[in-house]
């Protein structure tokens, strides 16, 4: 069942429709995809494909992948060292960019500061954010050069508009009252920041600053072959770009998601432990 709309016509006489424009917009869109992927399905040239013969080989690729893994062309010690060259990419990328867009954050949150300021912040942020990351690498490397140096400012380009999209938001939803109480007492900009906004938003803060390490870390993998930054994703690059080595993509990619799921570990007993309220 839709929303009941009321409108009241020039004649005084009221109308009730079901929906909105934008329910009936956002219909049209997913009718219109939906339409287009079955075209395109039409359109694909067949020639030569055999379901039966391309699934049996998908299902002993995928067997070889991950049913049997094997490291072939370098050591479980180097497996460590490129994992961790992964996760100090996207340790460095979050941490240097939260700081960041801690600060740019108090300036674009509308209760905080000028609003004009505010705007012009978060339209920059809104354009950054709309670029995907690993196009802002490629456009450092230019200037930079393939390497890990171009990986870190792009990863860190966008880590600062995503937080500071994230924070600011966070900002703008303590208590107005809290702020005008302070402000009432004489407290400066900064005092009310450090007394109530920080207080009230530290939980925020440090979920979206993991959340982002998380995405970080993804983007390093794909960004170590990419952009030549090295870890585990350049090994992945060239165990099945290079090499075709089934074997060895699927330990990378057990190593990958080994990392993911003690990432996601930690958060919980990080959350947890300092902020029990929260579950």
């Amino acid at each position: 069942m839709g929303i009941a709309y009321i409108k009241r016509s020039k004649t005084g006489r009221i109308n009730i429709k079901i929906g909105n424009k934008v329910d009936y917009t956002l219909k049209a869109v997913l009718w219109s995809l939906g339409i287009v992927t079955v075209v395109a399905f039409l359109f694909f040239d067949y020639t030569g494909f055999q379901l039966t013969s391309a699934l049996k080989e998908t299902m002993t690729n995928l067997q070889t992948m991950f049913l049997t893994p094997a490291l072939t062309h370098f050591s479980w010690g180097e497996a460590f060292y490129q994992v961790g060259v992964t996760l100090a990419l996207a340790v460095l990328s979050t941490v240097i960019g939260a700081v960041i867009a801690f600060f740019l954050a108090l300036l674009s949150a509308e209760n905080l500061s000028n609003q004009g300021v505010a705007k012009v912040i978060k339209t920059y942020v809104a354009f950054i954010r709309a670029v995907p990351t690993v196009l802002w690498v490629l456009i450092f490397a230019i200037a930079a050069g393939l390497g890990s140096t171009a990986a870190v400012l792009g990863m860190l380009f966008h880590s600062v508009a995503y937080l500071v999209k994230a924070f600011s938001e966070s900002f703008e939803e303590v208590d107005k009252g809290v702020l005008e109480a302070l402000r009432s007492t004489g407290a400066g900009w900064w005092q009310t920041v450090v007394h109530a906004v920080l207080p009230s938003t530290m939980t925020y803060l440090l979920s979206w600053t993991f959340l982002r390490f998380e995405i970080n870390f993804s983007v390093a993998v794909a960004m170590g072959a990419a952009a030549g930054a090295g870890g585990i994703g350049f090994e992945l690059f060239m165990a099945s770009g290079f090499y075709f080595d089934l074997r060895e993509v699927g330990f990378i990619t057990y190593c990958i998601l080994l990392v993911a799921i003690l990432l996601e570990l930690a958060s919980t007993q990080l959350k947890k432990r300092y902020f029990p309220s929260q579950h």
